[in-house]
């Protein structure tokens, strides 16, 4: 299996909403790509939250090649998007883990 894994602190200010964007809508376009076969999403705990709140979200992928096409055919579209609508309002960075 492979992990793509999107870290993500958002501002205390958009919160609520991107919380409840993610997961009734940007969560299942990401799954409704057909790349993925699951998700989980976590809270990190004992971070210092005065400037937002940090977030794991995992999708797992049965192939690197699954994976590959999602971030050439659909990633940048919903990347985009989600840019768009939380401009200034968040930081996040990427990384692909292969489980063991």
């Amino acid at each position: 299996m492979i992990v793509y894994n999107v870290t993500i602190k958002v501002d205390h200010d958009i919160h609520d909403e991107w919380l409840l964007w993610m997961k009734h809508e940007h969560i299942p376009a990401v799954l409704a790509t057909g790349y993925f076969q699951d998700n989980r999403m976590m809270r990190l705990l004992e971070m210092d939250e005065h400037d937002g709140v940090t977030y794991a979200i995992q999708y797992r992928a049965v192939s690197m090649e699954d994976y590959l096409i999602y971030q050439e055919q659909k990633a940048p579209a919903l990347q985009q998007e989600h840019t768009e609508r939380y401009r200034n309002k968040f930081v996040a960075f990427r990384t692909v883990m292969r489980e063991v």
